[in-house]
């Protein structure tokens, strides 16, 4: 989707739809005025008349509005004007974007980030309005194309300011069309979506930006580093796993990279420790920690950040043969370090610590993974945010304030020497599960054995990463927690 800015006065533009903001209390968007006193009162006539709802989220369009030159307007509700906020606000723009999608329109021009409230200046508010548009414009149609009924994504969209605003209307764009390659990868069917289309995609990736450079490490190759984690919850596919390596080198060599490292598990049936029916059906989406992570570097490339970035995905399916691993069996990882399997659907942490290990060999400034880890996540924070999990507070502390400031919010959780007794095995240095209590923790005590010597965080995004029922589907995140945290870093 095109993004613009357009400094037009907002009743002369000539649109499919003029988007406007509509509150209780507060003063009223200038736009808001400006239609109002174009229409003759026609606005606060409705507003009075309760024919424009002010709800959060509530969108009303308006066709053929006397002395606006917009076809129709759309009204956007964005609650009590005193308990706006950033959160509130994304949703009331998330609601304008999915309004449009679904009326059909091709074009739009904005004017929600008019809406003022404290602690935000006007590139926060554009970059965020412009965001939640994009995002809100996804369809899925690999394997569903769109019937004559459908909705239909908005070509291009422009948003009122000048520019002084240009920066963030860009940083939204990149960012939104790294929060799409995360859905469409998170959405794709199992069979078409396995660990070579990853690195296909990634290929893909790496043709399209002068920065990037990629690099395919193969199953033969890994065996030869010892990353037998990996490989034992592999050798039951007969998928070939695939180590995905990509670099974006936006600034000077000497500068050490920001390392992502993403769970690729393109199906996860349990192995033997074989899921129910019921939780294997949607174990497509335990590749969204490598889709989140893919698609925040994406946005990178496509910001041209001043930063180097290196992208390591372990895309591995999980399951079930002759071959497969079992519980019981011991495996040495590529540290040296052994671990007992007690259960093989605790095999996100196998593939991950071996990736670990290995993201050491690029002197990282920081290394954080993502994955969709554990159950407990979603037990313990629901889908609204993401677990938190890091050796290093600053680390952890750049972390919550970039995913507070683009709503793609996470929570830290505590990461004591308390929980590490739970892995103690009696036939390996550690066991791969520590038991019910704390498992989100337990998890990232884990993870945190491989990273002993680096600046380390890990995201939980079981919960964040992806939905299901009636809005089942890929979210996208953390991309753009990600993708500010990057941005914020290059400066």
């Amino acid at each position: 989707m095109k993004l613009e800015l357009n400094n037009n006065p907002p009743c002369e533009i000539k649109t499919e739809c003029l988007v406007i903001a509509v509150m209780e209390g507060g003063k009223p968007t200038p736009a808001a005025t400006a239609v109002d006193l174009a229409s003759g009162g026609a606005i606060s006539k409705m507003l009075e008349d309760g024919d424009i709802e002010t709800a959060l989220g509530k969108c009303h369009f308006i066709q053929n509005v006397a002395g606006i030159a917009a076809r129709r307007i759309l009204a956007v509700g964005f609650g009590k004007a005193e308990k706006l906020n950033l959160a509130r606000f994304d949703r009331a723009c998330l609601a304008a974007g999915k309004a449009l999608r679904d009326h059909r329109l091709v074009e739009c021009h904005v004017c929600l980030q008019e809406a003022e409230f404290e602690e935000t200046g006007a590139d926060d508010r554009l970059r965020q309005a412009a965001l939640a548009v994009h995002r809100a414009n996804y369809l899925y149609t690999t394997t569903k194309p769109l019937k004559d009924d459908s909705p239909v994504p908005l070509k291009s969209a422009s948003f009122e300011g000048g520019e002084e605003l240009q920066a963030a209307l860009e940083q939204a764009h990149a960012i939104g069309v790294g929060f799409e390659k995360a859905k469409i990868l998170g959405d794709l069917p199992p069979n078409i979506c396995n660990p070579a289309y990853l690195a296909q995609d990634a290929a893909a990736i790496a043709a399209r930006y002068d920065s990037v450079e990629l690099e395919i490490l193969e199953e033969s190759e890994m065996a030869d580093l010892g990353m037998d984690a990996l490989l034992g919850v592999s050798r039951g596919s007969a998928n070939d796993a695939k180590l995905i390596v990509l670099k974006h080198s936006g600034t000077s060599a000497d500068q050490r990279p920001v390392v992502l490292v993403g769970k690729g598990i393109t199906f996860d049936s349990g192995g033997l420790s074989l899921k129910s029916g019921e939780n294997m059906m949607q174990m497509k989406y335990d590749m969204c920690g490598a889709a989140g992570v893919i698609g925040a570097f994406v946005a990178c490339a496509e910001m041209a950040l001043a930063i180097n970035v290196v992208c390591l995905v372990a895309a591995v399916e999980n399951m079930p043969d002759g071959d497969a691993c079992r519980p019981g069996d011991v495996l040495t990882t590529m540290s040296g370090k052994t671990v007992e399997v007690l259960n093989t659907d605790a095999e996100g942490r196998l593939i991950l610590c071996d990736t670990l290990t290995y993201s050491e060999k690029f002197n990282p400034d920081v290394i954080i993974d993502v994955a969709t880890l554990t159950g407990a996540c979603v037990i313990a924070l629901g889908h609204h945010a993401t677990g938190l999990i890091s050796n290093d507070d600053e680390l952890a502390a750049e972390l919550v304030a970039a995913g507070s400031s683009i709503v793609d919010r996470a929570w830290q959780l505590p990461l004591w020497e308390e929980y590490q007794s739970q892995l103690d095995s009696p036939f390996a240095d550690m066991k791969n599960i520590g038991g019910m209590p704390a498992g989100v923790l337990t998890a990232g005590c884990f993870l945190s054995r491989f990273v002993e010597d680096q600046s380390w965080a890990h995201l939980d995004v079981a919960g964040s990463a992806w939905k299901w029922g009636s809005d089942e589907g890929a979210s996208g995140r953390p991309v753009g927690l990600l993708a500010k945290f990057m941005l914020d870093r290059a400066g």
